[in-house]
């Protein structure tokens, strides 16, 4: 087989893996517009952008935190203003997230199913919906005339005092007391009155508001029912500062380029193909770089001698039936090499040549010098041209200066 033709299988069997690859990987991650993240720096309809957007348009400051829940502190200056938000966190909340998070002293708001550690240890677990149809919930009475939200995850209360969960790390115990609240308030409820959102007031004043179906906060339910005024209500006009958590999303707080680009890499087919790539090209150079076989000599490349230009410009000259123009270049080139100051004398061809005959010791050199006097006294033909240029090559070796 060619070499172009193994270059082409090569390509097209590469072309054929990376087509397979990106075939696979979307089929595998690509997700359904509810299973978006419920991140407010995104714009898609299952984003949360326009919940914070609103929040900002109304007065309210809006920070997207991006660092571990461990990171969170609350300022001494009026904590009653502001609220820390977790919408549907992509990563579920650990045991001790969800304990450190409940032991700030701050107002919160925990949305989804992946917040259930910290609802758990309210006394509430979130119950999924097992059908595809959402089940239809209560609008408010203040709501827009839009249809009401549905939604697929209900709360449901639980009598235990305590909850130990043993998934902390390395495998340790974390435990958490449920708090007694002062005040139960559902804000939200399904047609058949299961709760689907809670307002728990405590003792301290302090209160936790907890939605069971973060899809409540998505911009497609904000557009299209009645769910806009409802969450915006959560937060406005009790709170001027709302804290969103960011970090449970994906988000973190400082990267590089190059960093973003390598966990590109490892997430999308895309990146998979190109990472399949940069290893046939490393393989195809370690191959390229092996020598197979005996050690093969250089050519060598000469140049050309001087008589070996003469012999070409007469088979050139000679080509085109320039005979005697050939003859005639190659003695006057022979006199003007022979001369001492490198230019030919203004003496006629014959004149020089006879000249010559004193000069010529070897029997090798006079008959060249004959036959060189030979064919000027004639027309030339090419095979004189050839015994010309022969001639000449003779006569410079015996004549050249030394």
């Amino acid at each position: 087989m060619r070499p172009r033709a193994e270059l082409g299988l090569a390509a097209g069997l590469l072309l054929v893996l990376g087509v397979a690859v990106v075939a696979v990987g979307s089929r595998q991650t690509r997700a359904a517009p509810n299973e978006s993240p419920r991140s407010t720096y995104l714009t898609s309809p299952g984003g949360a952008s326009a919940f914070a957007e609103a929040l900002a348009r109304l007065g309210v400051e809006v920070e997207r935190f991006r660092r571990p829940t461990a990171a969170l502190e609350v300022p001494d200056t009026s904590p009653g203003d502001q609220v820390i938000a977790v919408l549907g966190p992509t990563a579920p909340l650990s045991a001790v997230e969800a304990r450190h998070l409940l032991g700030l002293p701050v107002d919160l708001l925990l949305a989804g199913d992946n917040s259930a550690r910290a609802i758990r240890c309210l006394g509430y677990r979130v119950s999924l919906r097992q059908w595809n149809e959402g089940a239809a919930t209560k609008a408010p009475a203040e709501a827009e005339n839009l249809p009401a939200p549905r939604v697929w995850a209900v709360l449901t209360a639980h009598s235990a005092p305590r909850i130990v969960d043993s998934a902390g790390s390395e495998g340790r115990r974390v435990a958490c007391d449920v708090p007694r609240p002062a005040r139960v308030d559902t804000l939200l409820r399904t047609l058949r009155e299961r709760p689907v959102a809670l307002r728990l007031t405590y003792p301290d004043g302090r209160m936790v508001t907890i939605v069971a179906d973060d899809r409540l906060f998505q911009n497609r339910t904000l557009r299209n029912t009645s769910a806009g005024g409802f969450v915006i209500g959560l937060v406005v006009p009790r709170y001027r500062r709302l804290v969103v958590d960011e970090f449970h999303h994906g988000y973190r707080a400082a990267g590089s380029l190059a960093g973003a680009a390598l966990d590109w890499t490892t997430r999308s087919p895309w990146g998979w193909f190109v990472w399949q790539l940069a290893a046939v090209g490393v393989l195809a150079l370690v191959a390229s770089g092996v020598r197979f076989g005996p050690v093969r000599s250089a050519i060598e490349r000469r140049r050309r001698s001087p008589m070996e230009h003469v012999r070409a410009l007469a088979t050139a000259l000679a080509a085109a039936r320039g005979h005697d123009v050939a003859v005639r270049l190659m003695i006057q080139g022979l006199r003007r090499r022979l001369s001492r100051t490198g230019r030919a004398a203004p003496a006629d061809l014959e004149t020089w040549l006879h000249g010559l005959s004193s000069s010529v010791r070897t029997a090798r050199g006079r008959e060249a010098l004959e036959s060189l006097t030979r064919i000027t006294s004639t027309p030339p033909d090419a095979d004189s041209v050839l015994v010309a240029a022969n001639a000449v090559e003779t006569l410079w070796e015996e004549l050249k200066p030394s």
